[in-house]
């Protein structure tokens, strides 16, 4: 069964589907363990078996022959989101990948199922409630850097009118400070853009860590959220373990041989 990770406030709105992927409830075998859920096509990885992962995770989220298409974005650690309003043509190749290009996805069209892939970067989920806009984002260390979560809110707002009121935005899974060491080119890149970039950095045993979970809730409260708006998970996708072993796929807890989450939000039709 395909294990979720969902904000239980969102269930309030019956016209919402959203959810966090682990790595219980697939049929990929080339990872840790038997039974992986690995949702990116891999070079590791069959094809089948991910599209079969994926129709399951898209059914848990949204419901047993749901209607609707699961839009993903072809990532490359940038502040660039697409919006799509419905017009757009292909989104994906035949095999199921992505064709657009960019890290973060929004629209207001009800069936278009947004998700971005992560292994260790950090999925930010932001829906207006009254609008019924969404947004999918992925901010790595450099899409954070690039205040890609700020930047999202900000055009959700330009694009559609949304009022940062009316929205709710979960902060998903991904490493923590605790495991996130990283060199001094990163704490340079934060330090260019934000006052508080210094808050966000640890030094532990001669090693510099950042927290990326704080630095995108704090991209959300610079773009007018409150507090009691904001979900943060906070679980690390490098050292979260259930029974089986790590609860998430990591690209550096598997050293660069790992699978993918999908993190998924959108409006039912």
């Amino acid at each position: 069964m395909v294990e979720l990770v969902q904000i239980e406030g969102w269930k309030q709105w019956p016209w919402l589907r959203h959810g966090f992927s682990t790595r219980r409830g697939g049929v990929s075998t080339i990872y840790e363990r038997p039974g992986d859920l690995n949702l990116g096509w891999t070079k590791e990885d069959d094809p089948a078996l991910v599209a079969e992962n994926r129709r399951r995770f898209f059914e848990s989220v949204c419901g047993t022959n749901a209607a609707g298409q699961m839009v993903t974005v072809r990532q490359v650690h940038s502040a660039t989101v697409r919006v799509l309003r419905g017009d757009e043509s292909p989104l994906e190749t035949p095999e199921g990948k992505a064709v657009l290009e960019g890290d973060g996805l929004m629209t207001a069209v009800p069936g278009l199922m947004l998700a971005v892939g992560t292994a260790d970067c950090v999925p930010v989920l932001v829906v207006d409630t009254r609008l019924r806009v969404v947004a999918a984002l992925h901010a790595g260390w450099r899409g954070t850097a690039a205040g890609i979560t700020e930047a999202g809110v900000a055009q959700m707002r330009e694009e559609y009118g949304s009022r940062v009121e009316d929205m709710v935005a979960a902060v998903g899974p991904s490493i923590g400070a605790c495991c996130y060491a990283v060199g001094e080119e990163v704490r340079e890149k934060f330090r260019a853009r934000f006052a508080y970039a210094e808050e966000l950095f640890e030094v532990r045993d001669s090693q510099l860590y950042v927290n990326l979970w704080e630095a995108n809730r704090r991209q959300l409260l610079g773009a007018g959220l409150t507090d009691a708006q904001i979900s943060v998970v906070g679980e690390c996708t490098a050292c979260a373990r259930d029974a089986e072993g790590l609860r998430y796929f990591s690209h550096r807890g598997e050293r660069g041989v790992a699978g993918r989450m999908l993190s998924l939000v959108g409006v039912v039709s």
